[in-house]
Order: structure tokens, then sequence, then C-alpha cells
């Protein structure tokens, strides 16, 4: 018996289905509120940023229990505020120095 170049019943493997899902889920929407004024007329720049990303373990700690607390600020002016924010968490983490230290033996 000849074997077909397509299998009969073609099934998508399930880990794949479930990953692709988990993938494109979490993909960011747009910011409507990008380089507009919060109610006190601050747009949020990079040294907020830098700021919010060094203090985002506590603030994620605090918004746990409080709605009016967020760890990003979404009146902010876009990818300036987002380099300080990655940049504030990775002086926070160490950064890559910390990978690159010798072990002691």
């Amino acid at each position: 018996m000849a074997r077909d170049a397509w299998p009969e019943q073609s099934v998508a493997d399930p880990r794949f289905v479930v990953l692709a899902i988990a993938l494109t889920s979490c993909a960011p929407g747009p910011d409507a509120q990008r380089h507009l004024p919060d109610a006190s007329g601050h747009i949020a720049g990079f040294w907020l940023g830098l700021w919010h990303g060094i203090i985002a373990p506590v603030t994620f700690f605090i918004s746990l229990f409080k709605n009016s607390v967020n760890i990003y600020e979404v009146h902010n002016k876009g990818n300036w505020y987002n380099f300080g924010f990655v940049l504030g968490a990775g002086i926070l983490f160490g950064g890559g120095a910390a990978g690159s230290r010798k072990r002691k033996s």
C-alpha cells in the first residue's frame, strides 16, 4: 500500500494550538492615552519611567491591595518612558553585570 503525501486526517498538535493562543493573547494593544496629560497635566518621560522601573516590585505588591496604584504610567511620552522603565527594572535586578561575575569555586 502506497503512503500518501498528506495524511488522511490533519489535526494540529494541541500543544502548538495552546502556545499560539497564549502568545497572541499577550500581544499589547494600542495606548490611546499616550502623549496625553493626566488629570494634573503631566506626561511621564524618561526619568519618571526610570523611577517607575526601579520601584516596580514595591509598586506591584501595593497594587495587589489598592486599585488606585498602577505599575505602569499610561500617560507617557512613549518610547522614552518605556526605555527608562526597562532600564530602571534592569538596574534594580543587577542588569547584565550580575551574570558576568566570576563564581567562586
